[in-house]
């Protein structure tokens, strides 16, 4: 297991707790809170991931279906939706009654200047399709927010890219880049 892992806690509970204490060079929509060593560190954790596989994740059709970690980007804040592996292998009753997929599934709300940390912290059996994240602009969003959320999108783009991390961009009606 990845030391990094012990990190997700204190990322959730900030995230959580709405923490405000970030170090003077974060910004919006950046890892400016990082120092380049430890983007480095970061990103060399997340080469542990096998690269992605193309003839998986293009397969799927669905948001619900979609196994590896997710993004839902609004204004000031990203959501990130991952499912844990099923700690038991067998198929037996696999997403039945006793072994919903809904119960390995966490929805946690990640200030994008943390959202490095968050990924790198996601354990390496949350990834079945290799380093690729699907990402969407959350939906219903007012007029007046969009620009705001469209920038965040870019931003949270370039930074998961800076990571290592392919980004597969969803779209409403289906799967694709736009």
């Amino acid at each position: 297991m990845k030391p990094a892992i012990l990190l997700l806690p204190t990322v959730l509970l900030a995230a959580l707790t709405g923490c405000t204490n970030v170090s003077a060079g974060a910004s919006f929509g950046g890892f400016m809170a990082m120092t380049p060593a430890q983007l480095n560190e970061i990103r060399q954790e997340m080469d542990q991931i096998p690269p992605p596989s193309k003839t998986r994740y293009l397969a799927v059709k669905t948001l619900t279906s979609w196994e590896n970690p997710y993004l839902t980007i609004q204004g000031r804040m990203v959501t990130l939706h991952v499912t844990l592996a099923d700690a038991n292998t067998s198929d037996l009753g696999q997403g039945g009654l006793l072994r919903p997929v809904g119960a390995r599934r966490q929805d946690l709300n990640v200030r994008t200047s943390d959202l490095a940390a968050a990924m790198n912290a996601i354990p390496q059996t949350a990834w079945p399709y290799g380093r690729v994240v699907a990402i969407e602009e959350a939906h219903d969003i007012p007029v007046s927010a969009r620009p705001e959320v469209r920038r965040n999108m870019e931003a949270t783009i370039k930074n998961l890219t800076d990571i290592g991390v392919v980004v597969y961009e969803w779209q409403e009606g289906g799967a694709g880049l736009k």
